[in-house]
C-alpha cells in the first residue's frame, strides 16, 4: 500500500484510540505511532506502524458499515491456494480491525510499462491460472444476473443521472435493457471460478521477496472466468494497444484450457470488459457525487474510450454506441 499525501493527526482519532488499545491487550508493543496509506474506493481505512522490528497494516473497517470477514475468508482461500495474501496477524471482528503483514508499496501500477510487461505478466497469468483452478469457491457469493445488472445500471442513475444530465435519458433507456441482456448472458454463459472483483494493477504489489502481493480481495465471488483477466487488461492507468490485448486473449485461453474457439472468448472478455468499464464509469460518478471522493472524475475518460472502442468492434451494439458518443453524453 502506498504512503497517502493527506496525512490526519492520527493521535485526535477515536478509532485509532480502539485500536491501540485493543493491541495494548493483546500484548502488542507499537515501535511507531500509526501513520495514513491510501486506502481504496470504500470507507475502510488503513494505517502502517512498526511492531516488533516489522512494518504492519492495520485495516479499520468499522461497523456496521463495514465487516472484516469476508475479508478473513477470501485470505484463507487465496494462501491456501498458496498465493500471497496478507497474512492476518491478529483481529478483532466485533470491532472491525485487522493487523496485517505489510506487504510494502511497490505497485504494480508503478512497476508496468511496455518495456517490462513480457516479463512480469506471465506472473500475473500464473495467478489467473490459480483463480481459475485452484481457489476454493465453496461457498463464495455468485455473481448474479441482479448484481451484473446492479452494476451495470450505475452507468445511467450516476454518470446520465448526476454528471451528464443534459442528455435526454429515453435516449439510452429504449436500448438498455436489451444491450444489458447481451452483456448477462455471455457473462453466465462463460466458465464460472473464483473472481477477485478487482485484480488490477493498484491491487497487486511487488513484495520484497518478489512474490507477487494481492490485496482488496473481500468482494470475491463465483463468477465469468474472463473477469479478472480484462480487469487486468483494461487498468485504469495503463493503456495497451488492441493487437497486444487481442495476443494475451489468445495466451490466457490456452494457458486456462477453455475449450472454445478463440473468436468466442475474445467475445466473451470484450463483453465481459464492456459490463465492467460501464460499471467503472458509474462507479467513479458515484464516487464523486454522493461520497465526495474528488479523485475519480479525472479517470471517467480512459473508461469511457474502453467501453466506446469496444462497441465500435459489434455491430449489434451500433445503437447504444450512438448514444455513448452523443456530443452531451461523452466526459
Amino acid at each position: 500500500m502506498e504512503s497517502s499525501a493527506a496525512k490526519r493527526p492520527t493521535n485526535l482519532d477515536p478509532r485509532l484510540d480502539q485500536a491501540r488499545a485493543w493491541l495494548t491487550s493483546l500484548g502488542v508493543k507499537l515501535q511507531s505511532d500509526f501513520q495514513d496509506v491510501a486506502g481504496d474506493a470504500s470507507f475502510r481505512r488503513y494505517f502502517r506502524a512498526d511492531i516488533e522490528g516489522r512494518s504492519h497494516i492495520l485495516m479499520d473497517a468499522a461497523p456496521p458499515g463495514e465487516d472484516v470477514r469476508p475479508f478473513m475468508d477470501v485470505n484463507r482461500r487465496l494462501r491456501t491456494a498458496q498465493l500471497h495474501a496478507p497474512k492476518i496477524v491478529h483481529a478483532d471482528r466485533r470491532n472491525g480491525f485487522l493487523l496485517l503483514e505489510d506487504l510494502g508499496d511497490e505497485l504494480y501500477r508503478d512497476l508496468l510499462d511496455k518495456n517490462n510487461v513480457d516479463e512480469l505478466f506471465p506472473g500475473l497469468f500464473d495467478i489467473l491460472e490459480t483463480f481459475a483452478l485452484t481457489v476454493n469457491t465453496d461457498d463464495l457469493p455468485l455473481f448474479s444476473v441482479r448484481k451484473l445488472r446492479r452494476d451495470m445500471d450505475l452507468f445511467p442513475e450516476w454518470y446520465l443521472g448526476h454528471h451528464r444530465t443534459a442528455i435526454p435519458r429515453h435516449r439510452l433507456d429504449a436500448v438498455w435493457d436489451g444491450f444489458c441482456d447481451h452483456i448477462i448472458d455471455s457473462a453466465l454463459t462463460q466458465p464460472q471460478c473464483f473472481v477477485h472483483r478487482d485484480f488490477h494493477s493498484c491491487n497487486l504489489l511487488r513484495t520484497a521477496a518478489n512474490e507477487i502481493g494481492i490485496i482488496d480481495f473481500q468482494d470475491a465471488v463465483i463468477g465469468p472466468v474472463s473477469y479478472d483477466f480484462v480487469s487486468l487488461i483494461w487498468d485504469r492507468y495503463i493503456h495497451w494497444p488492441r493487437p497486444q490485448i487481442e495476443t494475451w486473449m489468445e495466451t490466457i485461453r490456452l494457458k486456462l484450457g477453455l475449450e472454445m474457439e478463440p473468436e468466442q472468448w475474445r467475445r466473451y472478455c470484450d463483453l465481459m470488459g464492456l459490463q465492467r468499464n460501464i460499471k467503472i464509469v458509474g462507479i467513479f460518478a458515484r464516487l464523486y457525487y454522493r461520497d465526495g471522493k474528488s479523485g475519480y472524475l479525472e479517470m471517467i475518460p480512459r473508461f469511457y474510450e474502453y467501453v466506446t472502442s469496444t462497441l465500435r468492434l459489434y455491430p449489434e451494439f451500433a445503437e447504444v454506441l450512438s448514444h455513448m458518443e452523443h456530443p452531451e453524453c461523452v466526459p
